[in-house]
């Protein structure tokens, strides 16, 4: 590194070469902002936008709300799925995406996984409940239902949302300028498949039932999406068996193979990593840990919550907590509950 760069100081070299891995989820800085969108001018103050991103901003201005939407989204739904973990998701709330992000870790794999599907589930979703003009709803299934049943409503448009979801987030790891490395770019697409395919699986048959007295004599049925939480949950599912991969020649060019297992290629359903994770149970800027310090923890779990593995075995300090809840709750005919507030404390714990 000295002799390409003699003049620059390691600390600013590292930096660079990092913020040179990390371009293909930097959209996701979107979820700060404010600002409406809806002048073509605006495309160029959005933070973390690629050229082809801040392209597709100006050619269809209506999506970039909703696109900002799944910004939001994809911070809010994977902090709520790792709350239980010593990761936390706490990289993407940060200005700068932590290193943890820009080395190809498991943890990696997740974000850009999560933020492919919510792109596309909010896109989709945007086309069904009108918020999109550019689009309109998914379409009736060509096969014929069962008796009692008729396709009716409006479907998710899935088509429209995959289409131009993996249009926005995939534009960074196609830039033609060689920033950050061919595996990253390999792991990083493979793995924002791998979350488009696990929004397939989510569109499911959803229905409405007619009849007299709720008989539910005749039913109309759609194709919707599950809730991205619910698609969060698979992805960490896959998150804990992902497999570990190398960057290496098969036939006439170089592809990403099972580290452990080379006999077989990469499954298309399975996420992948090229670097391990830190443990994440100290803070070191370094590595893109925050440890886990001061961190709630569950004194009776067994599971990843537990104050001995969230603590990482350093012990935890108890606090109490006075909470107010809803009480002595009664049933007034008709139809209305009243309930009286009630104060109890709690005892809660913290690692060290």
């Amino acid at each position: 590194m000295k002799q390409i760069f003699p003049s620059l100081p390691l600390c600013l070299l590292t930096f660079l070469l990092l913020s040179q891995q990390c371009t293909g989820i930097k959209w996701l800085a979107l979820s700060q902002t404010t600002q409406h969108i809806n002048k073509t001018q605006h495309c160029k103050t959005l933070p973390g936008l690629v050229s082809s991103q801040a392209q597709l901003c100006r050619s269809n201005l209506e999506l970039m709300q909703t696109i900002i939407q799944a910004a939001r989204e994809v911070k809010k739904v994977c902090q709520k799925t790792f709350s239980d973990m010593r990761w936390n998701c706490s990289s993407i709330d940060t200005q700068k995406f932590l290193p943890d992000l820009e080395r190809g870790t498991r943890e990696s794999a997740f974000v850009y996984a999560l933020s492919a599907a919510a792109i596309s589930h909010t896109i989709a979703r945007g086309c069904t409940s009108g918020d999109l003009r550019l689009c309109s709803c998914g379409p009736i299934p060509g096969e014929i239902p069962e008796p009692g049943y008729r396709w009716g409503g409006c479907a998710d448009n899935l088509h429209y949302g995959l289409l131009m979801g993996s249009k926005f987030s995939d534009a960074p790891m196609k830039l033609k300028k060689k920033s950050g490395s061919h595996a990253n770019k390999l792991m990083h697409l493979h793995n924002s498949e791998v979350g488009r395919q696990a929004l397939r699986d989510a569109l499911v048959m959803k229905c409405k039932c007619h009849g007299v007295s709720g008989s539910c004599s005749i039913r109309t049925c759609w194709r919707g999406l599950q809730d991205l939480k619910d698609i969060a949950m698979d992805l960490k599912t896959k998150y804990l068996s992902a497999t570990k991969v190398v960057h290496r020649p098969m036939g006439t060019r170089k592809q990403l193979v099972p580290k452990d297992i080379d006999i077989r290629p990469v499954r298309e359903n399975e996420l992948v990593y090229l670097q391990s994770s830190p443990d994440y149970c100290m803070r070191n800027d370094k590595m893109g840990s925050f440890g886990t310090q001061d961190r709630q923890c569950n004194k009776t779990s067994s599971g990843s919550d537990s104050c001995d593995l969230m603590c990482c075995g350093r012990g935890y300090n108890p606090y109490s907590e006075r909470v107010v809840e809803r009480c002595h709750c009664k049933y007034h005919w008709c139809c209305y509950v009243t309930c009286k507030k009630c104060e109890r404390t709690v005892e809660k714990y913290v690692c060290k």
